[in-house]
Parts: C-alpha cells; sequence; structure tokens
C-alpha cells in the first residue's frame, strides 16, 4: 500500500464517531449481587433498542503455542451455568477448548454503548446435550453442521457448494441428523464486567468477581 491510499485510509477512520445517540444510564449502586440477572436485563434492552444481532458475541481462545484467536458466534444460552455455545469438537476453536478450557466473551452494543466481557472455564456438554442443541436450531443450522470441515483447507468454492447442497437436501430430509461432532460448550464465569460509554468519556465499569462467599463488584477506572 503507497502513501496516498495509507493517508486516504487513516482519513477515513478519523472520521468516525462513536456512540451518536443518547446513551442510558447505568448505576453500578443499583446493580443486582450476581452478573447473571443483569446480562438479562442488558440483553432484553439491547433487543428493545434495535441492536442488530445483539446474541453475537466474540470468543477468545488460545492455540497450542499460547497464541491469542478469537471469532465472532452465537449465544446459545445464559443461566445458572454459565454462557452457552457450541461448535464443532473437530474446529479450530474446539482444539484450542480441549487443550486449554479456559476462554473470554464478548459483547459489544453499538445501540447503546454497552460491552459486556466474560472471562471463564469452559466444559463441553455429553453427546445427547450437544445433538438436543443442534436439533432445536434452524434447519440452515443443522445443515451448516452436516457439512462439516470446520477450520480446514477448502479446495474451491464449488467443493463447498457441492458439499453444502449434499448437507441441506439432508437436513430438510432428516431433521434429526446426528452430527457426532457437534458439541455443545459452556463457560462458567469467573469474572464478569459491565461497560456503560459515556458521550465525555466518564465510562462506567463494574466488575463482578467471583470469590470464595459469591461475587464481588468492584468499579474500575475507564
Amino acid at each position: 500500500m503507497d502513501n496516498d491510499q495509507q493517508e486516504t485510509f487513516r482519513a477515513l477512520l478519523r472520521t468516525q464517531r462513536v456512540w451518536d445517540t443518547t446513551l442510558p444510564a447505568f448505576d453500578p449502586a443499583a446493580a443486582p449481587r450476581e452478573p447473571l440477572p443483569l446480562f438479562h436485563r442488558w440483553f432484553a434492552e439491547a433487543v428493545a433498542a434495535g441492536q442488530p444481532e445483539p446474541h453475537t458475541m466474540t470468543l477468545a481462545t488460545v492455540d497450542d503455542q499460547g497464541r491469542p484467536d478469537v471469532r465472532t458466534l452465537m449465544l446459545h444460552d445464559a443461566d445458572e451455568r454459565g454462557w452457552h455455545f457450541a461448535s464443532h469438537a473437530t474446529s479450530a476453536k474446539g482444539r484450542q477448548l480441549a487443550a486449554r478450557p479456559e476462554a473470554a466473551l464478548g459483547f459489544y452494543w453499538a445501540a447503546q454503548g454497552r460491552q459486556i466481557r466474560v472471562r471463564g472455564r469452559v466444559s463441553a456438554g455429553a453427546s445427547a446435550e450437544s445433538q438436543a442443541d443442534l436439533h432445536a436450531r434452524s434447519t440452515g443450522a443443522l445443515a451448516a453442521a452436516l457439512t462439516g470441515h470446520q477450520s480446514e483447507a477448502l479446495g474451491s468454492q464449488e467443493e463447498l457448494a457441492l458439499a453444502s447442497q449434499a448437507a441441506w437436501e439432508r437436513a430438510q430430509a432428516e431433521p434429526d441428523a446426528p452430527v457426532p461432532t457437534w458439541t455443545a460448550y459452556v463457560l462458567e464465569p469467573y469474572e464478569v464486567e459491565f461497560f456503560q460509554g459515556d458521550e465525555r468519556r466518564r465510562h462506567v465499569r463494574l466488575r463482578y468477581r467471583r470469590g470464595e462467599s459469591g461475587w464481588v463488584t468492584e468499579l474500575l477506572w475507564p
């Protein structure tokens, strides 16, 4: 890239604005004693505010050399056990979680200037739970899972098209078709942070940390 292209990019980047809207207030003193009810409330408020795809999140893991990796995927549930998601056990994230079963999640809801960070230990569900998770989802989700080979090198788009078409046909004909590698995961949190943006950059950050006798909360500098 030449200098002109670089300067054009930088100029474009600097014209972008954040939170060009009225942001909600957040009083951490009124927050619940545990993070899950607050997550549920913020999620519902994100949906009401028109946040596109509020159920998408980033998942960060590390590979076998300790190098960080990150991707976007869907939240499947958030309950007393933790934050739920799923993938193939044979995928890159599946292999990384099998080797080092700790991860971090990140949610960003720009409509309200909010983000949530979750860190914890990840465990894999049993086969029956994993298959039930898959078959509760859409035909497209089952077709994608049946296509398989996630994270493997792809020879051509034509190869993908043929495999996908076959997977769609099977998913429509067999809505309970098993996918042995499909695995449900749950991240049990030991730390959850809620971030509320502020137009004057006096952001509110409330962190929950799991202690010996329950959750402990503390405020963080922006």
